[in-house]
């Protein structure tokens, strides 16, 4: 009798849970709709694409020049993931499946391009099911501890300039900050020091990195995320504080998580009015977020396309290739 009482009370709470997760979802969701309905009713639009206009080819270009840096150094995480679990695809093969997985992740969100894709791509190339989560798991903390280690300097050095109402304030941004960079610290500690290396969670294996392969995982993580906000400084107004629009970046990204909407499609504009509004004018932000879709989003995931078709013919031969035959 106890022992039912127990699950049903164990049940109850999963499905508050849930439900409280589903709430706060909803609530962000609707808060970003109200705010975008907003803003396309009181856009100077005219403003906005006067400031396209203004971009010059040469910027533009510079702007695709950090794309493909970010795009090389976000595919890399899936080298790591190569050394990591010892599997022989060859690097030809790894780059551009993770590039197509990350452009596909990027607009269309996590569940297609960053698994959903990732594993029909490598299981057709021939590796395990195993192997591949664990190359996930592996691209998956280096873009998290890369985005710690950012937000957690940032926050904690106050390098980022809030509006004045903003509620946090700076004593909570430090608090927060000093708590990731603890959790950096932390996972660099268990990877030198513990003796422990293996662990069993849901059926899967799970072993800590050597102390080498997690630094590089911090290090290539926050480049990434560093090129990133770099492309948005570029395009908006000179006279902006470069760590600003990093840590703003890095905000949003977060609200795009929690509210799971593809591409963080109004999230982004949502936060980055709100809390650089105050410093540049609206329509030269939002001109920047633009910009900043087109060179990052879309162009990467034409691009991802065609590469994507070629990578099924590649595989396809390959399974023909390794046939026997009689």
């Amino acid at each position: 009798m106890q022992s039912n009482s127990k699950k049903a009370s164990a049940k109850l709470r999963s499905a508050w849970g849930r439900w409280l997760k589903h709430g706060v979802t909803l609530l962000l969701f609707m808060v970003v709709a109200i705010l975008l309905f907003s803003l396309v009713q009181n856009m100077d639009w005219q403003a906005v694409i006067e400031t396209l206009r203004g971009y010059s080819p040469a910027l533009v270009m510079m702007g695709l020049g950090i794309t493909a840096a970010s795009f090389a150094v976000f595919s890399s995480y899936d080298l790591l993931g190569k050394f990591y679990t010892g599997h022989e695809l060859p690097i030809k093969q790894v780059l551009p499946l993770a590039f197509v997985c990350y452009a596909f992740n990027l607009n269309l969100g996590a569940w297609v391009g960053g698994i959903a894709l990732r594993y029909r791509l490598y299981t057709k190339f021939g590796l395990k099911v195993a192997t591949v989560t664990r190359v996930l798991s592996v691209s998956l903390t280096t873009n998290w501890l890369g985005y710690m280690l950012l937000a957690g300097t940032l926050f904690t050095l106050r390098l980022i300039e809030l509006p004045e109402h903003w509620q946090v304030g700076t004593l909570g941004l430090q608090l927060i900050g000093a708590g990731l960079l603890l959790v950096c610290l932390f996972y660099l500690s268990a990877c030198r020091y513990s003796r422990r290396r293996t662990w069993q969670w849901r059926g899967h294996e799970i072993v800590l990195p050597s102390l080498r392969l997690a630094l590089l995982q911090m290090l290539l993580g926050a480049v990434n995320w560093s090129l990133m906000a770099a492309l948005v400084y570029l395009l908006l107004p000179q006279g902006v504080f470069y760590p600003t629009i990093l840590g703003i970046l890095l905000v949003s990204s977060i609200a795009g998580v929690v509210t799971h909407i593809p591409a963080g499609l109004g999230v982004l504009e949502a936060v980055f009015i709100a809390l650089l509004q105050h410093q540049v004018s609206t329509s030269e932000i939002i001109a920047a977020l633009i910009g900043y879709r087109a060179l990052y989003f879309l162009f990467p995931l034409g691009l991802a396309c065609m590469v994507y078709l070629l990578l099924e013919r590649w595989s396809k031969k390959q399974q023909r290739e390794s046939e026997p035959r009689h």
